[in-house]
């Protein structure tokens, strides 16, 4: 740890909420004067209390110790570059419009891949009314299983949740002109189709 970067860091942190040395101090049950050692780079926190930094200022661990914010790209969230991603330990399925550090469970997640559909998860999307009704000629075993699938446009997306012993069926709405069904197979990953 660089202890003149990590001190800039919690220097801004600190000012950005309006927050005094003693109200951090307090905060970290720690003295006012530990905290002014830290902004002035005399010396970096204990490791011990890094987790609680972190949480006080709404900034991964990772920033902390490395005394810098990465600021992502700007795209305007734009939804071209939309990713998907899976906790692999609990399921929990995440999105983003304009990239980012993600992360569950502890965990580092990294944006899926999207393949093109194959013929193996054999899905139909036929045109009812306002909707699609979208169906796979996929098992739906515990094991095994379409977790997810979102039709993304331009501007929104529509998102459905599928669990399994479910039936690989459903509807969503239309949106505007068309656009990309994505759909997660436990097994196999990401895939999309053009509608």
């Amino acid at each position: 740890m660089n202890c003149e970067k990590v001190g800039a860091l919690l220097r801004q942190l600190r000012a950005e909420r309006g927050m005094t040395q003693q109200q951090v101090a307090d905060k970290l049950m720690v003295s006012d004067k530990a905290v002014s050692k830290w902004e002035r780079g005399l010396g970096c926190p204990d490791i011990s209390i890094i987790n609680e930094i972190s949480a006080l200022f709404g900034v991964d661990t990772e920033s902390i110790l490395s005394g810098e914010l990465c600021a992502g790209e700007r795209n305007g969230g734009n939804m071209k570059k939309l990713a998907f991603y899976v906790c692999p330990e609990c399921g929990n399925i995440l999105t983003s419009s304009s990239g980012g550090d993600i992360s569950c469970c502890g965990r580092k997640l990294t944006a899926l891949k999207a393949d093109v559909q194959d013929e193996a998860h054999g899905v139909t999307v036929e045109p009812v009314e306002d909707e699609y009704y979208v169906t796979f000629a996929h098992e739906m075993t515990k094991q095994h299983y379409i977790m997810f699938a979102a039709l993304v446009s331009m501007d929104r997306m529509n998102f459905v949740r599928l669990y399994p012993e479910q039936d690989p069926a459903f509807r969503i709405s239309r949106i505007g002109g068309g656009g990309t069904l994505y759909y997660y197979c436990s097994e196999h990953g990401l895939k999309n189709i053009k509608i």
